[in-house]
């Protein structure tokens, strides 16, 4: 009998496999993405003291009302936008990109590239 492989355990794996090579410093920390069906969230993490600097995601009361559904490519790019406008607000130019064991494409690469126009350098 086939078993269905379960699509999430597996990008935990990758996951796991990508973040032992990728590490977020207080110099360049980690932009980390996590996306669900409704909604994508952005993190900036500095792993060494293992705190948030700072997040955003479609839940945030500034593009709840802009945006209608949060689980689109529109919702990925307010979300990469404002989340490069608050690590600028930071102090915070440079930053290592950690996709979440997602595919680089669709939603994560319109966030990543929303960010990037935002003035974040990764």
């Amino acid at each position: 009998m086939i078993t269905k492989t379960n699509r999430n355990l597996e990008r935990k794996r990758r996951h796991l496999r990508v973040r032992k090579k990728i590490h977020g410093t207080p110099e360049r920390p980690r932009l980390n993405v996590y996306r669900s069906l409704k909604h994508i969230y952005a993190q900036i993490i500095d792993d060494v003291s293992g705190r948030t600097l700072v997040a955003a995601s479609t839940l945030d009361p500034e593009l709840r009302g802009k945006i209608g559904y949060g689980g689109n490519i529109e919702a990925a790019k307010a979300v990469g936008r404002l989340i490069a406008e608050r690590a600028k607000a930071k102090g915070i130019e440079k930053v290592v990109f950690d996709r979440g064991g997602y595919l680089y494409h669709g939603r994560v690469k319109a966030l990543a590239e929303a960010a990037r126009e935002g003035g974040l350098q990764f």
